[in-house]
């Protein structure tokens, strides 16, 4: 498994029991153990209540470049120009964007499993729970996701919790 498998799967893991931590928490419902899967299913699996519940996990990053800086990669001079011209952007705009983006993304992919949620991470830094709570009702959740509920752990730490973006 090369370096860049391992981080991914590293980061879903976190974000997965990030999520499973404040849910449980907040609904009072036993999620626990969680595993890898295939590509043909979604990321990760554990036991709701005792039965199982596959979780999609993905990354709210905003844009490659920032991806690269949030993840502490190496970046060039056009990169940090980049990351100064977003930064001095509509950022409201970009969130809804990103975020759309995601969605629609993930409503095309079909998995080989009963029962599906969505667990997007917000990694950027500039976005914050009150950011994403403004915009909720601006979200465009694609008809004919395969996707019984959609989450959102509202920063890189969940340090301000779990949003429920669906239904």
């Amino acid at each position: 498994m090369s370096p860049a498998e391992q981080e991914k799967i590293e980061l879903e893991h976190q974000a997965a029991r990030l999520f499973m931590r404040h849910w449980e928490r907040n609904q009072g419902v036993p999620i626990r153990h969680i595993w890898h899967n295939r590509p043909d299913k979604p990321d990760v699996s554990c036991f709701l209540d005792g039965e199982r519940l596959d979780l999609e996990i993905a990354h709210l990053y905003g844009s490659e470049a920032e991806a690269m800086a949030i993840l502490g990669r190496d970046l060039s001079d056009a990169t940090v120009r980049e990351l100064a011209e977003l930064n001095a952007s509509d950022t409201d705009g970009r969130l809804l964007r990103a975020l759309n983006r995601i969605l629609a993304m993930k409503a095309e992919k079909t998995y080989n499993s009963d029962r599906v949620w969505l667990v997007i991470r917000n990694a950027n830094p500039h976005w914050s729970r009150t950011d994403i709570e403004a915009l909720q009702h601006h979200i465009s959740v694609p008809d004919g996701h395969p996707f019984e509920q959609i989450w959102l752990v509202a920063d890189m730490y969940a340090s301000s919790g779990i949003v429920q973006l669906y239904p």
